[in-house]
């Protein structure tokens, strides 16, 4: 077991602070994970007295994580693992939590926990972060059984819909809380050398999992490529699920498109790699609400979208970016086209996206 707490002083008061421990699976690239993290450091201080919880790993994100936020990452070995659990129960009574903030399916450790410290167990609020909600194949009666007693904060209306129908939560217990990006992410970075020219260059960011659907942008983009011969697709992220990387690599090579697409991999210097890009596209067949959008916004790039999950309304139902339906490669070869040939476009609908994010 990991336990971290740089330079918290565990023998402050913080009786007069709510303590408050977020739940998250790793601290792996990912949407889910980045929002735990950023609540974790969010917090105010004098409010509250912050910690976050990895319940199988740590990763990359552990380097973003604030000095004054306590880690503890119980390295699961199994989605049963007893010596977890007891772990967890352990620590929660020690440190006196009183609030666990369970992220996606770290729901149901955090229940188990919970339920182990019998009345002395902390309330927990779970944050669904799920990104197949368009086509949602999750057990209802367990993840009723988990929410029992719970609140539920989703991160688009559809999520909180289902909590209220399916699982029965009451209505005042649930929020639909859109996600946020920090503010850091709107300066811009380091200039960098990229692949691809100025004008041409197209950013996705996105991990590699089959809902991200790299590869209808792909089919896309040999289309956009009989228009602008030297378009060049810039892909950040990491290969969550290794089959579906190892099958969009194959697409690559199978439409001769090595020379038009770069995999940068995970990269902490997205925003450094989005200020030297002109478009952002984001193809998923199923969102929640996606950061990549924020991030887009935050580095003022126009956007081509999939209207899935909540980026309809990130994105303004269209007026501050490029709505094209899931799944469609000449919808989407379209807007890229029409973007590329117009620089007044391209800074009116990044504008219009900036201001979105800075404001909402």
């Amino acid at each position: 077991m990991l336990v971290s707490s740089q330079l918290f002083d565990q023998n402050s008061d913080k009786s007069s602070r709510i303590r408050v421990m977020q739940v998250v699976d790793s601290l792996d690239a990912g949407g889910a994970e980045t929002v735990a993290l950023n609540i974790a450091n969010s917090l105010p201080v004098d409010r509250f007295a912050s910690y976050l919880c990895a319940t199988r790993r740590t990763g990359p994100l552990k380097a973003r994580l604030a000095s004054h936020v306590p880690l503890i990452c119980l390295e699961r070995k199994g989605r049963f693992d007893l010596n977890a659990l007891r772990r967890m129960s352990q620590y929660i009574a020690a440190q006196g939590i009183q609030v666990l903030h369970a992220h996606g399916s770290s729901l149901f450790i955090a229940q188990l926990a919970s339920l182990g410290l019998g009345r002395r167990g902390p309330a927990i609020v779970w944050h669904d972060h799920y990104g197949r909600c368009e086509d949602d194949g999750r057990s209802c009666w367990l993840y009723r059984t988990a929410t029992r007693g719970a609140g539920v904060i989703a991160v688009n209306t559809r999520l909180a819909r289902w909590s209220r129908e399916k699982l029965h939560v009451p209505t005042d217990r649930v929020w639909y809380v859109p996600n946020w990006i920090e503010k850091p992410l709107f300066a811009g970075g380091a200039p960098l050398t990229l692949p691809g020219q100025p004008g041409k260059r197209i950013a996705l960011v996105a991990n590699f999992r089959a809902q991200k659907d790299h590869v209808t942008l792909l089919r896309a983009l040999v289309q956009v490529r009989e228009s602008v011969p030297d378009v060049h697709l810039l892909v950040v992220g990491a290969p969550s699920e290794p089959g579906y990387a190892e099958h969009v690599h194959q697409q690559i090579r199978s439409l001769k498109l090595e020379k038009n697409v770069e995999i940068l991999g995970y990269r902490q210097d997205v925003n450094a790699i989005l200020s030297e890009c002109d478009i952002g596209v984001l193809s998923s067949v199923s969102e929640g609400l996606p950061l990549a959008l924020l991030e887009y916004g935050g580095a003022s790039l126009p956007v081509v979208a999939t209207d899935v999950g909540q980026c309809r309304e990130v994105l303004e139902n269209g007026q501050a970016g490029i709505l094209v339906p899931p799944s469609s490669p000449d919808e989407m070869a379209r807007a890229l086209v029409g973007l590329l040939a117009s620089q007044d476009r391209r800074a009116q609908l990044g504008a219009a996206l900036h201001e979105c994010v800075r404001s909402k």
